[in-house]
């Protein structure tokens, strides 16, 4: 039984949520940053590059999509163990 006031999440579609806006935050920042549109975004592409660069994410097309895979596998892991435990501690 739930607690009152409270909702269990669907972890998937919650994980495929958080991670489809993250890739596109990442693929659209490294767009921009290679295209030069809007000034770019250099400090998140830097940070990007930090965490993923040995893995190739690159300022390139390239590494755009690939910087796009590693976010979306990574923040779909996390979101969707944070909502089972959510889940599970709401019981």
């Amino acid at each position: 039984m739930v607690k009152e006031g409270y909702s269990r999440i669907n972890a998937v579609k919650f994980a495929l949520a958080a991670a489809t806006i993250f890739a596109a935050i990442v693929l659209l920042a490294s767009l921009a940053t290679i295209t030069n549109i809007f000034g770019g975004f250099p400090i998140l592409v830097s940070l990007i590059s930090e965490i993923y660069g040995r893995m190739g994410y690159t300022t390139t097309y390239l590494g755009s999509a690939l910087g796009a895979i590693y976010i979306f596998i990574d923040i779909f892991i996390l979101t969707w163990v944070f909502a089972l435990l959510y889940n599970r501690l709401i019981n």
